[in-house]
Formats: C-alpha cells, structure tokens, sequence
C-alpha cells in the first residue's frame, strides 16, 4: 500500500537544541542557541491547554497562552493525520485582548478524537505540550445514520468507477458531475478541498472529509499493485507555445503497464512521438511523464484522468476562462542598466496570469516585479535592471491565449566604458502609453459587465421557469390529495349512516360498541402516545399513554372516550413539538385515540411541553413512528389488538400478538395535574468522582411543583450520605462522598414531567495531599549521595506508574531502583553526579485519567574553574585591572570567593593574593612598571575549591613609543632662518606627548644633527633654524616625546635653500598639443624665462583643464612636475575642454598659460580603413551552421557601422556585434535564403570606406537520378543522367564522372566540373566490363553517387605467349669492412663512456673488442653487444684503469678489418 513518509518535526539545522524546563508541568522547551541576546527569551505557556472529555455534537475548545520575546507564533497538530481548518470542522483562533490561542471545534466528532500538541515557536527556540480529546459517541444520531448511508454511497460509487472493460478501459460514457467532484477530491490538495466543494454544492464537510478518506485508502491499495512509488503531480498548466502540459513522477512495478488518458471520462488517444500530428503526446522522460496538450481551444476544458492499467492515479480539472488580449505585448527597447516594462489589457478581469522569459515562468522578485490593476484588466510586468542577459522573447499567457513579445537591451557603445559596469538608470523603457491602456480597459470592463447582465438576465428566466414548472407539479400534487381525501371521508360516512341503520337490537350493539369503542380508541391513543415518544417528545408519549391505560380498564364509554381525547391531543401536540416534522405521526396515532363514536364528543386542546434535557434527533424513528400510528389507527377498531400499532410506533416492529408490558418501577401516576408545568433546565450527565462530592440540579417553570426522585427505577430519599433540596425552581440532589454504588441513571419527576441524567463514577489516581506538598519540596544533596522520593496514592487499578527525570523516563537499572507496591511508590537514586539535577516528576495513569506531581533534585558539586578570556579593563605603569566570567557550572551553590595567585614573568614563585570575594574582577596595584605578571584563579564554594585557571601574561604599564610626526613643512625661508611647523603624531602612546627633537640634514650628506640641545626638547610644534649657511640645501626631521621615551623619527621634509624668498616664475612658452584619443591628451611646453629680479627660475607645473560648459578648473596633478610633458587622462569622449599650465616655484605660482583654442576629446581625424592584411570575399557556409565573419578597421572620431544584404539592411536575425576598431556579422542559424552579398559601410566625419563578401549557404547537393549508357561510336560510351534536384538551387553545382573496369578494379574520375547532363567517355575497350558513377559537386562537397549497370563488349580471344628472360645468380659475399669507425672519446671520471661501430661482410663476421691488445668478450665490466652490424660497448664506470687504446677486429672466411680509438679519462 501506498504511504506517505511520516517526517517527525525536527530541531532546524545548525541549531544546538538545548532542552529546558518550563515552570508550566508538561511543557518542554527548546533552545536553539547556547546563549541567548539580552532581553530575549524563549517561548512558553502560562496557560497550557487541558485534556478535554466531550460528548459528540458539543462544542470543543482547546486554549493556551504563551509568552516570549520575540512574540511567538502557535500552531497545533494532531497525532493521527492533519487538522483540517474549515468553519463547520475545526478554526484557529486568537485573542489580541486576553492573548489567548484557541482551537475550537464547532461541532465535535468521534474522528476528532486524537493526542494534539501546541507549538509556541519564535527563532530562539519551541515550546510544546501535548492535550487529549476524548468525544463520547452517543446511542443514536442522525448524523452517523447520514454518514453510513454516505459511506454506502461512496462504496457504490467506488464501484461505478472500478467498471471497466477486460483490458483495463473504462466504459465509454460520460461523467456526470458526482463522479467528476469525486475524481477532482481525489487528487486536489487540501488547500481546495472548500473551494471545490462550494462550486459543486457540497454542504457536509465533514461527511465529505470521511468518504474521501476512505476513497483514498481503496484507491491507494489499488495503486500499489502497478506503482511502486509516486511523487510530483502537477496540474494543467498552459505553456507560452500554444500547448498545455499535465506532469507525474511515478515508479511502474512494470514498465510494460498501460497508461490512459481520459477527458470527462472518454479515452482520448495519444502518441509517444513529437513528431506526429496528434492533439495529445506523452513524453517519458525516466520516471516523469508528461502529457501535452496541443493547439489548445475552448473544447479542450474538461477534467483529465490519468489511468495505469484500469487504475486512476491522478485527475486534474482543466478551465478555459473566457478571456483574451486586448491589448498585447509590445516589442521594448531597453538600455543597459534601465528598467524594461512589457503590459497588457484583457478582455475579462483577471487575478493573475502567467508570465514567461525565454520559456521560464516568472515570479515576483527583485529582478522581475508584476503588477495588476484594480479592475483585473490591465496586467503588466517590470524587468528591472536590464542586462544583455535579459535580452529575449518574453511571454504573456492568460487562459489557452498568449501573447510575446522581444526585450532588446542595447549595450553602452562608447568605447570609453568598455568593460566597466553602467550606472543604474532610473527611466523605464516601454512606458507611456498608460492613458490608451485606461481607455481600452475601460471599454473592456463595460462590455464584460453588459455580457454578464445579459447572463444574468438569462439565467433568471430560467430560474423562473423551473419554478412555474415546479409550482404546477405541487398544485396537481395537492388537488389529487384533497380529491382523496375527499372521497373516504364520503366512504366513512356512508358506513357510520349504514351502522345507524342497523336491525331491533341496535342500542344493545350501540352501548357494547361504545365501551368497545371506548377501549380501542384507548389502544389507539396509545398508539399514539407510543409513536410520540419514538417521535422524540416525552410529554406526547406520557399523555397518550394516558389515554390508552383508561381505554383499557374497559370502563364506561364516556371515561375511556375522555381519557382517550386527552390522550389523543397530548400525543398530537407532542408530535407537533418533534424538531424535523416526524412528530406528525405521533400526532396521528393520538387523533385516533380521541375519535369517540358515541353519543359523548369530547374535545381537548391540551399544549405540548418539550423536555428542555432531551436532545436527540429521530428521522428514522419518526418514520417508523407514521408506519405504526397507521397500522394502529386501523386496528384501532378491534379493541385490544390496538396494542400491536402501538409497539410497531415505538419502533419495535414486531407485532399480530397481544402482549402485557410490563412497566419498570413503581407504577406513578402519569395525569397531568398542571399541563402548565414544564422543565427550564433538565438534569445533566456528570462525572463524579469516588471521595468527591457529585450533585445533579434541574430547573421547573413553577415553584410550587413537587417531584421525585429515582435512581434505576427506584425512589429514592434523602439521608446521610444523600441530600435533595428545593430552592425555588431549582431542585438539587446532592451526594456527599460518591462510592462505586452512587453510579446508575437518575430520574426527576414532576407533575407527570421527567427528565434524565446519568452519573458516571470514575476513580482516577489521586495523591495525598500532605505527602504531595513534602514530595514537591527541593531536594538537595552532595555528589555522590543518594535521594529517595516515596509518594502515596489511590485510584482505581491497574495503575501506571512512570518516573521522569527532565523529561526522560526512568526504570530501574544501574544506580535507579523503581519500587512499586499497593497505593506507594518509590524512587531511589544513588550516587549521584551534578549532572542528574533537574525535575523530578512522577506520573499516574489509569482509565479515568492521569495525574502528575513534580519535584526538583539539586545535587551540590565542586564548581568548574572560571572562564576565558581575560578582559583587561586596564594595564597602566601602577595598576592593572581584569575581568573573567564566572564558571560555567558552580556545583549548584553559591560562589564565596576567588582565591587568586599572582607571578612576575621570570620569577618561579607564586603570591597567593588571597580571597577577594565572589566578583569576577579584580584591580592589582602592587604593581612595577614594565613589569609582566600572571595570575591563577580558582573558584570556592562550600562544596570546595575549583581546578584553577591560569591567565596569559598581562604587562603594567607597557613602553609605548609614540609614533612619528608629521613630515616638517616649511613654512618661510630666508638666509639665515628656516622657519618649520609639523602636526603631532596621531598615535600618542598612550601618554601625553612632552615634546620634540629636531634633526636637519645637508643635502648630499648621510649625517643628521640634532638642531635642539640634548637636554631642551621643543615644546610646541613649529621651530625657526638659525643654525645655517646661506646658499646651503637642507632637510629636515622630527620624533616626538612621552613618557616612554622618543619615538621614530618622521619621514624627512623636502629640500630648502637657505635664502632669501623667490619671485614667482612666468608663463611657459610654446604650449602645444602633441597627441589625443578619446580619453586622453598629451601636452608640452618649454621654461619660462628667468628674469632677475622679476621672475625667478621655475621648480615645476602644474596642468588644469575646464570642461566647456563649466567655470571652474581642474587641477590635473595634485604635486608639481618637473618634466615639460604631461598626459591628461580620463577625458569624455568627444567633449570640449580649455586647458591651461601654470609655473610655480618656491617663490609661488606664476601667471598660467592657456591654449588658444578648445581641445576635443579625440583622435587626429583618421579616415575609416580597413587593417586586415588579407580579406574574404567568399565564404561558405553549411545550412544550420552559424555564419561569423569579423572585420577589423581604424577610423577616428567613432565611425557609424552599416550592413548591407543586397543593398538593404540586414533582417533581425542577423546579429551585429561593434567594437573599438571591430565589428561582426554573424548569422547564427543559417538558411539558403541568407545566400547574398553582404556590403560593411564604415562612415565617419572624414569620409567612409566598404567593402563586401559574398557568403554562399549551402548544403551537401542530393545525388543525380538513374545513369544511362549508350554506344553511338565504337570505342566510346555515352553516359548520361537525371539532374539532381539540388541544381535549380545552386547555380555552381556540377558534375563528376569516374569509371571502374574489370581489370584496374579501382575507381578512376574521368571528368570532373560537368555543367550539364551528358558525358562521352573514350577508349572503351572491348571484352572489359566497364561500370560508372556520376557525384553531384558544389562548394560544400559532393554527394552520394548515381551508379550505372554494367557495360561489356565483347572480344575476339587470341592465344597469349609469354617469354621469361634468363636470370642469373647474384653473389653477394664480401669480405669485412668497417662502415662507421671507432671515434676517440674523452669521458670524466665515474661515468658511463659508450663506444659504438658498424661493419658489414658477408658472411657474418665474427667482431672481437680488445683494450691494449687484450681481448674484452670475456670481461664482465664491460657490456658488448652486436645487432644487424651494429657494435657497441658500454663501461658503466670510468676509471683511471680504463684508459687505454681500445681496438675492434672483424673477421670472415674472405678476409679481416680493424679499427682503433683511444680513452682518456678526466679528474
């Protein structure tokens, strides 16, 4: 069977989960963080919901109140399925005035019984309690008699729907609207459930809720035997491509198994190929299956069913909405980094249509942000932020209708921004036009709401028509009654005149028939006091029974005719009082018992009283009550045998025998004495509980009525253990102390009036209170001790009895032992650890309930040692000031004191410094400057001392050097004073600064000299030296003083001529523009002039420049230059700027210079020119392949870029791509249609330059049809075919021909770059077969080829001779000879010399290596090889030994060579 996987509810990832105890019993919290940020708090109840015991039909509630910091939020589950929220099952609630969460249940159900929990959840943790709800089923109800016909029905339809055909098929017929509404249930979500059952007209929620549950179930097990497994559903959906797709992931046992597809019940067929032309595909795609649904219409709403194998697995229910597009899409054209707006209007209002970018559905985000007017109508969505990436089709779909339009974002071509990201724009492309959108909305929603006042109108007059119809069936209804009404009461007549008429005895048969009468119309009355109470009225019931006791004592006809009547009009009132109309029949059966047919006519008009107590619903009592009343009208007239009417009435359908009832009780008197009396407030079924005190109370109209009271039937009296009181109307029975003998049914009667109630006596645990309230007192204990908990208690057995320790149940094992005897419990924990503190609770359980009793266990330990890290408050030369923080655990007591130890780094012995109480903090002013100390802590409580913490070195009064000043500024010169200010460092040390010493330097020297005395530091901040030479450069340096000492010294100040002040130098000569781009502009200049006297010689410049359109200038170079060249950068391109350079020297600042003329951001004017050294002017490309041709120039300022198709602009499809310097065509799927001459315009304000290329698009050419041969001239061979079909399209397709005979066997071209269909192959030789190919040929290739059948001529055959020349034998031997010698080698010491040859002779000859004549083919030290003439030796390892002459002989029977070399060997 299929199953959902239970997911238990989990602590969220990366959350600690620590768990706490809340003051509230049976609450667990949940702390998802270690530490908490102050003034935060995890969730809990101050209130938590309480099991509740309820009878069904009642209404339910559960409340809780819970607190935290942030606000928590509660939700509720159940342990068995989900909580279905719906105003008739069950509501959520909250009330902002009492901060109460309720759950409520309007109308409480046996399904609702289930363990529920609470949930308090805000992000620092969760708190949770569990509460039970109880619901007592009563004996009968309507509802369950409604359920189970219900369930009746839902099993007949489960069968409707299991009918199918032998091979799985449902039957072909259409589905009417209960097996759609069934079918649509099955698979909607919870979430719709209202929904669709307010559009079907389903009013029983509840009842609905329990039929599908068990569908579900059946159809699940139904599901299991093809399907092992499924997962996604998703429902129509409509695609921006016209089509419609339904999609399950589903695991088939068999991948065989059949799979249908159904629309309103009617197979509808489908193909597995894309390719094909149905209406409906299924794609499977491993486990997922999709159906499509193309070329959507109206026709196509209807509800979809999936079925595998004769099984339903999943239905959907597809709406065509009647709308369209009024207005669609627009093409937007959107700047990089704008916003990009696409809108639309529909005909009919709508919540919300789908939105599609390049076939990706679209949700609010911050990149996309979708808007609906408030009319429905008007739909738009805002692309924000533009990107080139966000260019493509994008989609409207409302309905089966859909609408697209392009997004083209156009990039920023200023070649200046290349490559750095655009400003964000604040404009919105595609906006504007917001007033027609108005207009045409507008104009849509009169017509729209014209169109539904017309189906309105309609569907009135419909309406009005049924009911005519409907009125006419009732008018005949009503006529056809009262004719037949009519008619029997002239039937009835006609028989009491004949009876009147009868013979001499008469008035005997008269006075016998009356007291006969007298008795049946009793039986009849309490017929119908008998139907009256199945009726469901008491009082018609008693009163009826009334009239039938009287008829039945067979007294006088006028009593039993009077007693009858009063009877009879109880019981008739009594069934008018019946809640649903089934009371009528009561009232039938008590008209009959009043009918006298005497002389004596008695008539009663009695009221009805309703026992306010009863509450009971009885459809189907009442109808039987109507069979009955009728059987016992009719027998009425037979005397006694009325009874067999009267036991049918009650419900009892036995009947045809005369039987005594037999009445429980004491027999009491049921004549009405005041028909005035009724009950205000009838008894009502309590709980009690054995001990307790348990009280029943009822409320009459009248305070003069007396009643009784009766337990079981039986009257019962006040007495010791039993009061009854009257108080006013209110009458009370009170028992003192409830045992097992107080339960039963308890009845009040008065006046003839009863109510009921039941006291059900339950015996739950229950402790003593005196050792409950020793139990909950604190425990505390030393480590390693034991504690004991022992608790008495009664209630009814057996008893459940669990211990828990924070939350966690106990059992007796290890150091816990659980005793357990009659009415006491025991608990005991030995050797106890710190970490077994926390709650200690126990836990009582039997049928009638649960109780708890809580307890705390402290259990005392040495504490931890404090905690890290050190927090220095302060370190100075006399003091040092720290925190810690306190220890995580203190044992459970509380901290006395700190003992601390204090060390000075270098020494071996600690100073115990003593207790210093219990604040974690601690101030040493015992202290020496510079010095470092360490300290350990430990923590002391009464259960002892901790391990200690030892802290990291901490220095008193650390040497802090100030930093350095500032660099030395000049403030005037003259020749023989320097005036110096500087600013103090910003880094003091720590300290205040005392003073400054001054250091000055001459240029082109590395000795520094102090310029104050050793012993007087400069106080202020600012110096004049006068210790200098005139004409002498100088630099100069300062450090500054604290307590600590002087610190580094500044960075030097610039050079300063000890002399006089200088004039300020002139204007610089021939300012000129030397070179420009877009973003820069080169200038030079030469010096000024120098002028003694007026105008000094200048030091540097500095370069401005003033946009055109503004007044100020910019100074381009914060520092004067020194070189008579400057770049300007970071110009805009193409704009105007004035540009001037001002001289400066020590003197100030000269008069500037400016440029006669505005400078352009530009390059010297360039005409456009193409740089590739080599250009294309024909290129093929294959049809489907991207075209990408790329043409690089030069031109200045920015050229306009155009390209040309045949002399007119290129279609959209071609993409162009412009650059700094580059621009690209490129055509990404190309087509024969895109064959052309494409023409590139580069313009400019200096002129233009083209040119162009001619691309070809092509394919592989088809091959030529069927070859033919021909011989119109001996010798020769004519082949000719059908053209391919490829060459009306291609003009430059031809044709090659290659030719194979039987001799060659191989494939030769024999003519190649044919242009028409005909070919004459020459030299045909007679008596070979001949065969040929045709290939048709075009830029991209060739194609497959034509091939001829074969060609043959027959020859004359002649005898063939062959002549072999004489061969002679060839001698090959020769003596050995040496083809490469021996070279001379030189190897170092310790590594590897290799000597190689090669000699040839035949024979083989045999080759012997010899070192100063001494044969090496024996030595092992040397490796000798000899392969195909090849010899070689390798010594591995040279020595001083291996130096030598190294010779090789090669000897053979024909004769002998040699050939030496000599080894000299380095150090």
């Amino acid at each position: 069977m299929l199953k959902k996987t239970k997911v238990d509810d989990e602590t969220a990832t990366g959350q600690a989960g620590i768990k706490k105890k809340s003051k509230v019993p049976g609450v667990m919290i949940t702390q998802f963080m270690e530490e908490l940020p102050e003034g935060k708090t995890t969730p809990d109840f101050t209130r938590k919901p309480i099991a509740l015991t309820i009878q069904e039909g009642k209404f339910a509630y559960f409340k809780a109140i819970v607190v935290g910091d942030p606000t928590p939020t509660v939700t509720w589950s159940r342990a068995n399925g989900e909580i279905i929220f719906h105003t008739d099952v069950c509501q959520q609630k909250y009330d902002p005035t009492s901060n109460e969460h309720t759950l409520e249940f309007p109308k409480v159900a046996p399904e609702d019984a289930d363990t529920y929990k609470c949930y308090a959840t805000n992000e620092y943790g969760r708190a949770v309690c569990t509460v039970i709800l109880n619901v007592i089923e009563v004996g009968f109800s309507k509802t369950k008699e409604l359920q189970k016909i219900q369930g009746e029905d839902a099993t007949e339809f489960r069968k409707r729907l299991k009918t199918r055909n032998p091979d799985g098929t449902r039957e072909e017929k259409t589905m009417d609207a209960n097996e759609k509404v069934w079918e649509i249930l099955l698979s909607a979500e919870k979430k719709d459930y209202e929904r669709i059952c307010a559009e079907y007209g389903i009013t029983d929620f509840r009842g609905m809720l329990k039929k599908l549950t068990e569908m579900k179930k059946e159809r699940e097990e139904e599901i299991a035997q093809f399907i092992s497994h499924i997962r996604t559903l998703k429902p129509v959906e409509v695609k921006d491509d016209d089509c419609a797709t339904i999609e399950l992931d589903m695991d088939l046992l068999d991948s065989g198994s059949k799979i249908f597809l159904y629309k309103d019940g009617v197979m509808v067929p489908f193909s597995k190929e894309e390719g094909e032309g149905m209406k409906h595909n299924l794609k499977q795609v491993g486990k997922k299956y999709v159906f499509t649904i193309k070329n959507l219409s109206k026709d196509d709403a209807g509800l979809y069913s999936v079925d595998v194998e004769g099984v339903n697995v999943f239905s959907t229910d597809f709406k065509v909405p009647e709308v369209d597009f009024a207005v669609k899409i627009q093409e937007v054209k959107a700047e990089e980094r704008e916003d990009a707006l696409f809108q639309c209007v529909l005909t009919a209002p709508m919540n919300e249509i789908n939105w599609y970018g390049k076939s990706a559905l679209l949700t609010n985000n911050e990149k996309h942000e979708i808007i609906v007017s408030e009319d429905k109508l008007i739909h738009k969505l805002i692309v924000r932020d533009c990107l080139p990436l966000d260019g493509g089709i994008y989609a409207a779909v409302a309905g089966i209708k859909s609408c697209n339009a392009w997004l083209v974002v156009e990039v920023e071509k200023d070649p200046a921004k290349k490559g750095k990201k655009a400003a964000r724009k604040t404009t919105i492309a595609g906006a504007g036009n917001d007033e027609e959108l108005l207009r045409i909305a507008k104009e849509q929603q009169e017509r729209y709401q014209k169109e539904m006042e017309e189906k309105a109108q309609l569907a009135k007059k419909a309406q009005e028509e049924k009911e005519l119809a409907a009125a006419a069936v009732r008018a005949k209804q009503k006529a056809e009654a009262e004719a037949k009404a009519a008619a029997k009461a002239e039937a009835k007549a006609a028989a009491k005149a004949k009876r009147a008429a009868a013979g001499k005895d008469g008035a005997v048969r008269k006075t016998k028939k009356k007291v006969a009468g007298a008795g049946a119309d009793g039986a009849s009355g309490a017929t119908g006091g008998v139907v009256g109470v199945g009726a469901g009225s008491a009082a018609g019931g008693a009163a009826g029974a009334t009239g039938g006791a009287a008829g039945a004592t067979g007294g006088s006809g006028a009593a039993g005719s009077l007693a009858g009547a009063a009877g009879g009009g109880a019981g008739g009132a009594a069934g008018v009082g019946g809640r649903d109309g089934s009371g009528a029949a009561g009232g039938a059966g008590g008209n009959e018992g009043g009918d006298v047919e005497g002389d004596s006519e008695v008539e009663s008009d009695e009221d009805s009283f309703e026992d306010s107590d009863e509450d009971i619903e009885g459809e189907g009592g009442g109808a039987k009550g109507r069979e009955g009343a009728k059987e016992g009208g009719e027998k009425g007239d037979l005397g006694g045998e009325g009874e067999e009417g009267g036991e049918k009435g009650e419900g009892g359908e036995k009947g045809g025998e005369r039987r005594k009832r037999a009445r429980a009780g004491p027999l009491v008197p049921d004549t009405v004495i005041d028909p005035g009396v009724h009950f205000h407030a009838g008894l009502s079924d309590c709980k009690a509980i054995i001990g307790e005190a348990a009280e029943l109370e009822c409320k009459v109209s009248s305070e003069e009525c007396v009643g009784i009271w009766y337990k079981d039937g039986a009257e019962i009296q006040a007495s010791e253990s039993l009061t009854i009181s009257k108080e006013g109307c209110f009458h009370r029975l009170k028992i003192h102390k409830v045992t097992e003998e107080n339960a039963g049914k308890y009845k009040f009667e008065a006046d003839g009036r009863k109510t009921e109630a039941e006291i059900a006596v339950e015996d739950p645990p229950r402790f003593d209170k005196e050792e409950l309230e020793a139990f909950k007192a604190p425990v505390t204990i030393k480590k390693g001790h034991k504690a004991t908990y022992k608790l008495s208690y009664i209630g009814r057995e057996p008893i459940k009895v669990q211990w828990y320790l924070e939350g966690e149940e106990l059992s007796s094992e290890g150091n816990i032992n659980i005793e357990t005897s009659d009415g006491t419990s025991r608990l005991l924990m030995m050797k106890l650890q710190h970490k077994d503190s926390g709650e200690i609770k126990i836990k009582l359980k039997n049928v009638f309930g649960t109780i708890e009793a809580v307890s705390q266990l402290n259990v005392l330990d040495k504490p931890t040692p404090p905690m890290g890290p050190l927090e220095i408050v302060e370190a100075s030369s006399s003091v040092i000031d720290f925190k810690w923080r306190p220890p995580k655990d203190s044992g459970g007591c509380k901290i006395q004191n700190y003992i601390l130890e204090r060390q000075q780094v270098g020494r071996n012995t600690w100073k115990k410094v003593g207790p210093i109480g219990p604040e974690a903090k601690y101030r040493d002013s015992d202290v020496d400057h510079g010095r470092r100390y360490c300290y350990r802590i430990r923590v002391e409580t009464e259960m002892g001392t901790s391990e200690m913490m030892e802290t990291e070195d901490i220095q008193a009064g650390t040497k802090a050097y100030p930093a350095p000043p500032s660099a030395p500024k000049v403030a005037s010169a003259f020749k023989d004073c320097i005036n110096l200010t500087w600013s103090p460092p910003a880094d003091t040390g720590g300290t205040s600064i005392l003073g400054y010493n001054l250091e000055k330097r001459k240029k082109g020297s590395n000795l520094w000299g102090q310029v104050n005395p050793p012993n007087e530091i400069i106080r202020g901040k600012g110096f004049a030296v006068k210790d200098v030479v005139e004409g002498m450069e100088y630099e100069f340096r300062v450090s500054a003083i604290n307590d600590s000492g002087a610190g580094e010294f500044s960075t030097p100040s610039e050079f300063v001529f000890a002399r006089d002040p200088k004039k300020p130098p002139g204007k610089v000569l021939d300012l000129k523009v030397t070179d420009s781009t877009y973003t820069t502009l080169s200038l030079s200049w030469n010096k000024p002039k120098d002028i003694k006297g007026e105008e000094d010689e200048a030091k540097g410049y500095f370069v401005e420049i003033r946009p055109a359109e503004n007044t100020d200038w910019d100074r381009c170079n914060s520092n004067a230059i020194t070189m008579t060249t400057y770049t300007v950068k970071g110009m805009k391109s193409m704009a105007m700027y004035w540009v001037r350079v001002i001289a400066t020297n020590d003197g100030g600042e000269g008069v500037p210079q400016e440029l006669d003329n505005y400078i352009l951001a530009m390059p010297p004017p360039v005409r456009p020119r193409f740089t590739d050294a080599k250009i294309k002017s024909f290129m093929i490309v294959r049809a489907g392949n991207s075209a990408r041709f790329t043409i690089n120039f030069e031109a200045s300022p920015w050229p306009e870029v155009t390209w040309l198709k045949d002399g007119v602009p290129v279609s959209k499809k071609v993409t162009i791509s412009n650059a700094e310097g580059t621009s690209q065509l490129l055509i990404p799927s190309a087509e024969r249609s895109d064959t052309g001459i494409y023409t590139i315009i580069v313009k400019n304000i200096v002129g233009q330059e083209t040119i162009s290329i001619e691309i070809r698009v092509t394919d592989e050419p088809k091959p030529p049809g069927p070859v033919d041969l021909d011989e119109n001239v001996p010798g020769t061979v004519t082949i000719s075919w059908t053209a391919s079909p490829d060459e009306k399209r291609d003009d430059r397709l031809h044709y090659m021909v290659t030719k194979r005979d039987s001799v060659k066997r191989s494939w030769n071209t024999i003519a190649d770059r044919i242009f028409n269909n005909k070919f004459t192959a020459c030299n045909i030789m007679p008596g070979r077969e001949y065969q040929f190919r045709v290939y048709a040929k075009n830029d991209m290739g060739s194609s497959k080829p034509s091939e001829s059948a074969k060609w043959l001529i027959p020859a004359k055959k002649e005898k063939f001779t062959v002549k072999m020349p004489e061969s002679k034998a060839c001698d090959l031997q020769c003596p050995p000879k040496f083809l490469v010698p021996l070279k001379m080698h030189t190897a170092p010491q310790g590594y590897e010399c290799y000597m190689s040859c090669a000699v040839k002779g035949d024979p083989t000859p045999h080759v012997t290596w010899l070192r100063n004549n001494i044969s090496l083919n024996t030595n092992t030290n040397y490796f000798i090889s000899n392969t195909c003439g090849v010899c070689s030796m390798l010594i591995l390892r040279v020595g001083t030994k291996d130096t030598g002459e190294y010779k090789i002989v090669a000897e053979n029977a024909l004769g002998r060579a040699e050939s030496s070399t000599k080894l000299t060997v380095r150090e």
